[in-house]
């Protein structure tokens, strides 16, 4: 389909849209290059309605993946020579970015004289940026903010609370590169606990999560990532000319959202240095999560990051693998679900309501394709249907593909099968519209739809398909084919919130269950039945990957991203065994220690808010306590004293009487030992 003609059919279907109501977001080393090139590598991007100030959108873009936080003396950062840029588009009717944000990077070695990173009030390779902001497309930029801050790495106590490093708290850094811009945006650069949870190491053992012999384990925990986080308000970034937030449909406030970062065409090495020059060729990018990772193949991944999204949709070559997306082989029985007993629970339809097969090669609702049943719906060739329905052996064109290249309007069939009788082609309850249709692989988020509170009892880390679950099933929202909002509404695929499980919702959705949402139901509901919800779409809403939460608490508020892990803390390393560290060396005229209950500690999390956790593991029965000191020795808490079997062991302190700073705990055995000694930060 040519461009004109797609830019033709977008128009007329917004236009739609508009007369039938009343206007009122994950990339970690995905590709050969860019892994190679990990200063440059997109790792996620997020977008979401401010929960706390809904007057304004944050859009939080990571790069740098898999950061150790003991990775030093060379600590990672951002790269110089590099364009790291969030692009927004908010207009359909002409194609490319309305809005762009470009930051770039710069070092400076305070002290050359040492290998440490940090010492006596210096750093070597401080970091600071320069933003710009472009509003026609890329055609010219300003400065909005000059010399911003970039926190140093979290290396540890010595380094940043010391006299001898810095002689302040992270905490403190962190909340001090918070900074405002000339234009009125908020934004916060620098490293922060890598926030996307998932089992990497069962996902890409052949789909092995959960984990069928094993506990899943985050395969991101304890590590960090480098952040980009902007607060935008709402009147930025709406189209030109639309007029106030009247109805959570309103197609004026969708936008587009993805980020990319760049390199000079030309690398020069000589002895010591480097240089670059020429033109600026994009080398990495990034709009929904896991579609390089997961949905391209690896022949094609190196391609996928130099496209712009605009170029993706002219270029169809892609889209084959989102018609029949390999994931889709390992959840279908009659091809090679068997081999992957872990995806069980995920069967895609194959006989929907005894009528339409949605297995790879199969024709989905293809057999429909000009007949009385789509005219009028999106599927009609005169609105959508040409690119929804481009051809027979395509079946999931009419649901993967939209969610990551098109977004879903609010027009039949993309509305909940309530109200709709039974045949899901037919006008159902209202639902999301984050329709803009001119550009590929983008996170599209409607900034209408409110946001749901973190302390709301139906806050989902399942977004949209828990909206869905609420709108078929829940008797306050399920009573009415009328717009409401359900939460969840704001949660991916339009946009991406930081607790989102785009891991869980996307396994799900190339399980066919956005198809169940709108009524084709999975293969063991007969028509007619009374309750669609039947055993195997239960079994779809309950899979998991057995990872559902971030390693640590997100912050309640901008940059909404948290502190990264510190170089001395649980996360630096394994724990050396105490019997081997000190059992005798011969010749060396070294004892074994006391007789005693031996012990390894930890917390989490660590630096905290308020409350933590300290866990610790006991190799021998004994007697033990645990205590809390400050820095000046004064026992603040007894938190255990008893006689304790071998095993393992949690205690919870609550800090929330006492001020920020280090605390220490310490346990004891019996005689007064002490055995270990944790260090707790409280920010």
């Amino acid at each position: 389909m040519n461009t004109h003609k797609f830019f033709q059919l977008a128009v007329f279907l917004l236009a739609l849209l508009v007369g039938a109501a009343p206007l009122t977001a994950s990339s970690h080393r995905e590709a050969p290059l860019i892994s190679n090139d990990p200063l440059a590598d997109n790792t996620d991007l997020y977008a979401f309605r401010n929960p706390r100030n809904p007057r304004n959108i944050v859009i939080i873009a990571n790069y740098v993946p898999m950061q150790l936080p003991h990775g030093g003396p060379n600590y990672y950062s951002f790269g110089e020579n590099i364009r790291y840029e969030i692009h927004i588009d908010n207009d359909a009717s002409k194609p490319g970015d309305e809005i762009i944000y470009r930051f770039t990077f710069y070092h400076k070695n305070e002290d050359p004289s040492t290998f440490f990173n940090i010492r006596l009030g210096k750093q070597n390779l401080k970091t600071t940026y320069l933003m710009e902001k472009s509003t026609n497309g890329g055609a010219s930029f300003i400065p909005i903010l000059v010399n911003g801050p970039v926190p140093p790495p979290y290396i540890g106590e010595r380094s940043i609370d010391s006299p001898i490093g810095l002689g302040t708290s992270y905490g403190d850094l962190f909340r001090a590169a918070i900074r405002n811009t000339h234009t009125g945006e908020k934004v916060f650069c620098g490293t922060v606990d890598d926030p996307f949870f998932v089992d990497l190491g069962g996902i890409f053992d052949l789909g092995d999560a959960p984990r069928q012999n094993g506990d899943p384990r985050d395969g991101l925990a304890c590590m960090n990532t480098s952040a980009i986080a902007i607060e935008i308000p709402i009147a930025y970034l709406r189209k030109k000319g639309a007029g106030p937030v009247e109805n959570i449909l309103d197609p004026d406030y969708v936008i587009g959202v993805w980020a990319s970062a760049s390199r000079p065409r030309i690398r020069t090495l000589s002895a010591g240095s480097e240089s670059y020059s020429g033109d600026w060729i994009q080398v990495s990018r990034l709009g929904m999560p896991l579609t390089n990772e997961a949905v391209i193949p690896i022949g094609m991944k190196d391609y996928w990051n130099s496209l712009s999204p605009y170029k993706e949709l002219e270029d169809t070559l892609l889209d084959q693998y989102f018609y029949n997306p390999e994931l889709g082989l390992y959840m279908d029985d009659s091809l090679f679900g068997g081999a992957v007993p872990a995806f069980a629970a995920l069967r895609i339809q194959r006989n929907s309501l005894q009528a339409f097969d949605f297995g790879n090669g199969q024709d989905g609702l293809y057999g429909l394709k000009g007949s009385p049943a789509v005219a009028g719906t999106a599927l009609d060739d005169a609105i959508f249907g040409t690119l929804l329905l481009p051809g027979p052996g395509m079946p999931r064109s009419v649901d993967l593909w939209p969610i990551f290249h098109t977004g879903v309007p609010n027009f039949p069939p993309y509305q909940l099968a309530t109200g709709k009788g039974g045949n899901p082609l037919a006008a159902g309850k209202p639902f999301v519209n984050n329709f803009l249709p001119n550009g590929g692989d983008m996170l599209r988020l409607n900034m209408a739809v409110p946001p749901t509170r973190r302390s709301d009892p139906k806050f989902s880390s399942l977004g949209l398909i828990q909206a869905a679950v609420l709108g078929l099933t829940d008797p306050e929202y399920n009573t009415s084919t009328g717009l409401q909002f359900i939460p969840n509404m704001d949660g991916f695929p339009n946009g991406r919130r930081m607790e989102d499980d785009v891991t869980r919702i996307e396994l799900q959705a190339v399980s066919g269950v956005a198809l169940a949402a709108i009524g084709l139901w999975y293969d063991d509901y007969t028509a007619g039945d009374a309750n669609p919800v039947t055993q195997d779409l239960v079994d779809v809403l309950t899979y998991s990957t057995g990872v559902e939460k971030n390693d640590k608490d997100f912050i309640n508020g901008f940059p909404f991203v948290t502190l990264p892990w510190s170089g001395d803390s649980e996360c630096s390393g394994a724990v050396a065994d105490a019997m081997a560290v000190n059992s005798p060396a011969s010749g060396l005229g070294l004892s074994a220690p006391a007789a005693g209950p031996q012990m390894v500690m930890g917390s989490y999390p660590n630096p905290f808010n308020q409350t933590t956790t300290i866990r610790y593991q006991l190799a021998q029965d004994g007697p033990i306590s645990v205590e809390v000191y400050d820095v000046s020795g004064r026992r603040l808490d007894v938190l255990a004293n008893s006689w304790q079997n071998a095993g393992q062991y949690e205690v919870q302190w609550d800090a929330s009487a006492y001020p920020r700073g280090i605390y220490f705990a310490r346990a004891l055995d019996g005689q007064g030992r002490l055995l270990q000694v944790q260090k707790l930060v409280k920010n």
